[in-house]
Formats: structure tokens, C-alpha cells, sequence
């Protein structure tokens, strides 16, 4: 079955991890002694309804404070297809929680406060979903019980994300608006006839319905090689295959491929996967590709078809969100990690900082902080090869590495 990531987001107490449980318990996902545990919890925490935010909310801290703070992945199933589901915090220093947790996303679920209307961490997370060219993005607005179901104030809130979408970068997005009550399951997956001048499809309808290239044939084949495989054993004495996982497009046996950066060519002999003979590989598949020809290949190292060659990139321009508490200087050098790739890379310029807010782009900063969004020059010590993100954003990311305390600092997205 096709497997459908969602990411969701909003400012905190806007609901998300009600949503989230309101769908595991309308499509039947929630065992009989997890519902009593969670009868007994809410129960313990004085409430006379069943609280669903506690299938996601795990840790101690996130129950006591009745907030997210980690991302927590939930999983669920109906007949036509798999969920995966990134619950991400809404409180602003966890910022760059949310861009991890909506990393491999398809569709970004943001959800806004029927009483509060856009706040400054819708601005925040739009950018964000925008940034990443997550494909689809539904706008939940919730707790419409609390506003009297008003279509009114529905409306309202549409035309003013509507002035963000005018603003965005991306024009790409789908993007589909729902009133909803995650507390009561109004337009979750069922409609209960209090939101009746509202005729759309329900969240669970149009995820259903969302369609995606889950094999990735639209762009170019990228395969890391994370290690060379040797057995040097009696039945297999002079195997040589390369292991790693595909980043995006596909493979064929027969097909002819480049290794990165010596530039020696072969075709693919073999695709295996496990004990089995694979005549294609797909993106996301993990694999190990035997080549007709013994080439200088090792772990770093890319296979990409002929036709399809990247640009070794040297100086690089991209976007990045900063992710440490440690201020982000010109000059500063870190480790880039592109896919399995990790070379040392200077930041040689912020060329600005993005106001989130209204878009605009600051070009007077010397520093970044903690969940800053902005634009910076980097050069590396050895080439790396990399797509453009918005050609391929499986060969289009990167992490920035702290050296001395191996600590994520920030991620990036290359111009």
C-alpha cells in the first residue's frame, strides 16, 4: 500500500494533537486496553471526556504542561492507503523541530484557532511548509464549536491566509481549507451536521483522495554509496556491490551510470535486495547495485545515470534555518553532511535573514539565532553533488554539523 506522510503544525493549544487522535480513534487505529489506559489518564486529570491529545503527547513533561514538545511519529491505516504522521511542537523554540518533523512530508496539515485567527507561528510554519515545497497543504481551521460554528468567521480566516499566499515563494501548493472540531470529530473523518453550510470533503476524505509519485519518476536518479560490500567468501570471492539507499529516481539493470566525482562510467550488472534479483530500483529502496566494470567507488561516493549528471558544487548558495543556541557568524566554518557526503564547509556570508512574517528579507544581519530563517554563501573543501532543492529536494538538502561537539546546528536547501 502507498504510504502518505503528513506533517502537522500550528501555534500551541491550536489543537494538533486532538486532531491526531480524533483520527486514530475515527478510523477504529487505537487498541482496546490503549482506550482504557487513556479513559483512566483523563479520568486521572479530572476530565469527564476521553483526552486524545495523550496518544501522541508521550513524554512526562508534555502531559504535565498539556503542550508538545517533542515530534512524535504516529502510524495508521485505512483500506486505500498508510499514514504516517509527524505530531510537531506549535511553541516557537521548537521551531526547528517542526522543519525536521516535516522534512519528508507530502502534505502539511496546519491548524489555526477559530477565536485567535493567523498568528505570528502560522506566518512561521507556512514559511516553513512553503520552503520545503510540501505539495499539499490543508489549513484546519479548529475548535469551530467555540465560535459557534460561524461561517463567518471561517471566511475570515481564509481571506487572510489567502494575503499570505499571495506573498509565498512557492506557487506550487494545493492548498484546501477546512472547518473542523478535532474535540467533537466535526469534519475529522465523519461530519456530525453542525457544520452543515460547509459541503466539502472531510480531512480524511481529501487525504484519501491525495495523489503523489510515490516511486519519485519525476526526478533524477541519485544513489549515496554508503559502503562497498566485499564478502571475500568461498561462494562469493570476487563480489563486489555497492550498498546504499536510492535518494530519488530510479534505477534499471542495464542502465549506464557515472561514479562520483571520478567520473569512470559502467552499466548496472545487478540490482539485489536481500536474497532477492531486482530489475528496477526505486526511490527509497535499499539496495546494492553490481556494476559490469571494477570502478574506483567508495563510501561518499554517488552512481547517477549518464543522461542525468548533477553540477559538483564547490560554493554554494542556499537556504538555511538555524538550529543551535551558539549564534551563527561569517566566517565560521562547520561539517556539511549532503546525504552520506560530509565535507568541511565555511559560511562565508549571511546574505540576509527572512522575516517570516511579511517576507521580508533583512540584508543588514551579521548573525543568525536560534530558528532564524535566512540565505547564506558557503563554500566547501571537497566538491559535493547536489541538485537544486526545488528540482529535487531529496539531492537538494543538507545538515550543517557542529566539529568539535557533533551537535546539528542547521539544516539547508540549495538555490
Amino acid at each position: 500500500m502507498e504510504v502518505l506522510r503528513i506533517a502537522t503544525s500550528g501555534s500551541v493549544d491550536d489543537g494538533k494533537s486532538t486532531l491526531i487522535g480524533r483520527l486514530l480513534y475515527d478510523t477504529n487505529s487505537i487498541p482496546q486496553d490503549k482506550m482504557e489506559a487513556l479513559h483512566a489518564a483523563s479520568k486521572r486529570k479530572g476530565l469527564d471526556f476521553t483526552d486524545l491529545s495523550l496518544l501522541t503527547d508521550g513524554l512526562v513533561a508534555e502531559r504535565e504542561q498539556g503542550i508538545t514538545i517533542d515530534v512524535a511519529h504516529i502510524y495508521f491505516s485505512t483500506p486505500t492507503r498508510k499514514y504516517i504522521i509527524a505530531d510537531t511542537p506549535g511553541h516557537i523554540e521548537y521551531t526547528r523541530n517542526m522543519v525536521t518533523g516535516a522534512s519528508n512530508a507530502q502534505v502539511s496539515l496546519i491548524l489555526i484557532d477559530a477565536r485567535k485567527g493567523i498568528v505570528e507561528q502560522t506566518h512561521r510554519h507556512f514559511f516553513i511548509a512553503n520552503l520545503l515545497r510540501i505539495p499539499y497543504l490543508v489549513v484546519c481551521v479548529n475548535k469551530m464549536d467555540l465560535v459557534d460554528y460561524s461561517e463567518a468567521r471561517f471566511n475570515q480566516i481564509v481571506e487572510d491566509f489567502q494575503v499570505m499566499l499571495s506573498n509565498a515563494s512557492f506557487k506550487g501548493q494545493e492548498v484546501k481549507f477546512i472547518p473542523i472540531s478535532s474535540l467533537y470529530g466535526e469534519n475529522v473523518a465523519s461530519r456530525n451536521g453542525t457544520i452543515s453550510w460547509y459541503q466539502g470533503d472531510t480531512l480524511l476524505e481529501y487525504l484519501e483522495q491525495v495523489s503523489f509519485d510515490h516511486e519519485d519518476n519525476q526526478h533524477p536518479a541519485r544513489f549515496p554509496i554508503q559502503s562497498v560490500i566485499r564478502p571475500r567468501t568461498t561462494e562469493y570471492h570476487d563480489f563486489r556491490g555497492f550498498a546504499g539507499k536510492v535518494a530519488s529516481g530510479h534505477f534499471n539493470v542495464g542502465d549506464e551510470v557515472i561514479s562520483l566525482p571520478s567520473g569512470q562510467k559502467s552499466r548496472i550488472k545487478t540490482i539485489e535486495q536481500f536474497e532477492k534479483q531486482l530489475t528496477v530500483a526505486h526511490a527509497r529502496e535499499s539496495v546494492v547495485i553490481t556494476l559490469e566494470d571494477e570502478i574506483d567507488s567508495s563510501r561518499g561516493n554517488m552512481l547517477v545515470k549518464t543522461t542525468e549528471v548533477p553540477p559538483q558544487l564547490k560554493e554554494v548558495s542556499a537556504s538555511i534555518c538555524w538550529m543551535d543556541q551558539q549564534k551563527l557568524t561569517n566566517g565560521k566554518t562547520y561539517l556539511l553532511q549532503h546525504g552520506v557526503n560530509r565535507v568541511k564547509a565555511k559560511v562565508q556570508q549571511i546574505q540576509y535573514i527572512t522575516d517570516v512574517t511579511n517576507h521580508l528579507q533583512k540584508a543588514d544581519k551579521t548573525e543568525m539565532g536560534l530558528n532564524d530563517i535566512g540565505k547564506v554563501a558557503i563554500k566547501t573543501a571537497a566538491p559535493i553533488f547536489a541538485d537544486a532543492y526545488q528540482n529535487n529536494p531529496a539531492n537538494g538538502a543538507f545538515i550543517l554539523i557542529d566539529e568539535f561537539n557533533n551537535t546539528t546546528v542547521a539544516v539547508g536547501f540549495i538555490d
